[in-house]
């Protein structure tokens, strides 16, 4: 007794209960890993569109501020008090709120006239600098982009024209974020930075970082960046990404319409998976109970399964016993139920691969001639391409064969088939292939034969059947058509159609002759 059924069921069934473990554990990672991601992606996108919508409130009303502060210089610029005054309005803007690391007060020429602090010394210089000239030529409210200011700094100009009650246009109020140094910004978008690695910064509408907690990244141009070109597009959503760095983030994203910038908060989506470790640890202790359960149910099931298969085992012994099969004989079976069913099934085994071998026979073969069929001759030309075997085949058939049929009957006309197939066999190798194509056409496979030996072939067989006497007892001719592979064509179809144009121009040019084709030509 070797290993009986019951054990062979218990080793299989925990196979599978491990195995299904293993499994339900898998996807529950991977679905607390999509989970993750998916809350990871909305909270960044909901908290990038509040960061968005405080900004976009807060420049909003930076605008208004500097509206009425700009109604209220307009009163008082030209007076005999004006210095005094503009200096004092500088200094209210600039400690009111801190809004602004930096505020001046411009002449409509481009002099500035006020600046809070005054440590600046800017005051009775012109403002030459990029976002200067675009506010003072602009004549509108502006929110700029990140310039190098008169004081060497990377700053935002925020401002706002002043004009008299007349219109006329007197200059301008504006204040100055710093960006690589302490401004509002870090106070509106707050600390973001943390050791998992996430963090927001800003972009400005060309993918220029204007705010980042790393001071280094600020005026890098990120436009390659997948969701820097969302908010480029003026888009909002979140996206996973790998980011300039390499980094795989999960990032939300949200667009600031007011200023053209986008607000970005991310996370390193390894720093978002860390818990799913824990998790499925966690779902495995809590299944180890059940599979303890599920192996004493499948010893009880296994048990009652193998009971009823030891009977049919005995009586399979004693009805079969006398009945071997050599090749089931050398099947190593390693448990008692095999060992009496394999006895059981060599007679029946051995009477089924007997019927299968005469039915693939069969399959294979031209029942009146016993040369290989069609499929036969198709499926040996496939594999003598694919394994690149040069070949040359020769079409045949006979000639004025209907003659026979009228003149001495279907049966003799079947005998002259029989007759042609042994003719082929006597001048074929054995490596060679004869076959029965249809009606009276046949065909001859040369393995390794070019158009020369092939073309000997074929005059050999047509000088063969036409000096011997048919079973139909008169002499019988047969016309060839000859063509190679590769050397013709290296297409199957396109082959067998030039063998066959071969053999027609046989048959047009006085039958009993065989002709060879050599690509577009024949000889």
């Amino acid at each position: 007794m070797k290993l009986s059924l019951k054990h062979l069921i218990l080793s299989v069934a925990l196979i599978s209960v491990i195995f299904t473990l293993c499994s339900s554990t898998l996807s529950g990672y991977r679905i607390s890993q999509k989970t993750l991601i998916e809350n990871t992606l909305e909270t960044n996108r909901v908290y990038a569109q509040k960061l968005a919508n405080t900004t976009e409130v807060f420049f909003k009303m930076t605008l208004q501020t500097l509206e009425l502060s700009s109604k209220s210089i307009s009163l008082y610029m030209r007076s005999d008090e004006s210095k005094t005054k503009l200096l004092q309005e500088a200094d209210r803007l600039k400690n009111q709120t801190d809004t602004f690391n930096s505020v001046v007060i411009v002449a409509a020429n481009g002099e500035i006239l006020a600046s809070s602090p005054q440590t600046l010394d800017v005051v009775g210089k012109l403002l030459d600098s990029t976002g200067g000239q675009q506010a003072l030529n602009g004549k509108s409210p502006l929110i700029s982009k990140p310039y190098v200011s008169i004081t060497g700094r990377l700053i935002i100009f925020i401002s706002h024209p002043i004009f008299d009650e007349d219109g006329k246009y007197l200059g301008l109020v504006g204040g100055s974020l710093y960006l690589k140094e302490e401004n509002i910004l870090n106070k509106i978008l707050g600390e973001h930075f943390y050791k998992d690695g996430s963090y927001v910064y800003v972009v400005d509408e060309d993918g220029r970082i204007i705010y980042n907690q790393m001071q280094d990244r600020i005026n890098d141009r990120v436009p390659q960046n997948p969701v820097v070109q969302q908010l480029m597009k003026r888009e909002s959503g979140s996206a996973r990404i790998i980011n300039t760095r390499n980094v795989d983030m999960l990032a939300g994203y949200a667009y600031i319409p007011a200023v053209g910038w986008g607000v970005v908060s991310q996370r390193p989506t390894n720093a978002t998976l860390a818990p799913t470790t824990d998790m499925m640890n966690e779902m495995i202790m809590k299944s180890l109970p059940y599979l303890l359960l599920s192996l004493i149910l499948i010893l009880f099931i296994s048990r009652v399964i193998a009971r009823p298969l030891q009977k049919l085992a005995y009586f399979t012994e004693s009805s079969t016993q006398n009945n071997q099969d050599e090749s089931l004989n050398k099947v190593r079976v390693w448990y008692y139920e095999a060992i009496q069913l394999k006895r059981a099934l060599t007679y029946s085994l051995g009477f089924f691969h007997d019927k299968v071998d005469y039915f693939a026979y069969q399959s294979k073969t031209d029942p009146l001639t016993k040369l290989t069929n069609r499929r036969t001759l198709d499926e040996e030309t496939q594999k003598w391409v694919e394994n690149g075997v040069p070949f040359s085949i020769i079409i045949l058939d006979i000639d004025h064969f209907k003659r026979v049929n009228d003149t001495f009957g279907h049966i003799k006309g079947d005998e002259v088939l029989k007759f042609l197939g042994e003719q082929m066999r006597e001048v074929s190798r054995e490596e060679d292939i004869c076959c029965r194509f249809g009606g009276e056409e046949f065909v001859l496979l040369l393995r390794n034969m070019n158009n020369d030996e092939a073309y000997q072939v074929a005059e050999k067989l047509r000088k063969k059947v036409e000096s011997t006497v048919s079973p139909c007892g008169d002499i019988i001719t047969i016309s060839l058509g000859i063509a190679s592979y590769p050397v013709c064509t290296t297409n199957l179809s396109v082959l067998f159609e030039m063998a066959d144009q071969c053999l027609y121009e046989a048959k047009n040019t006085g039958r009993n002759k065989s002709v060879a084709s050599l690509g577009n030509h024949k000889f």
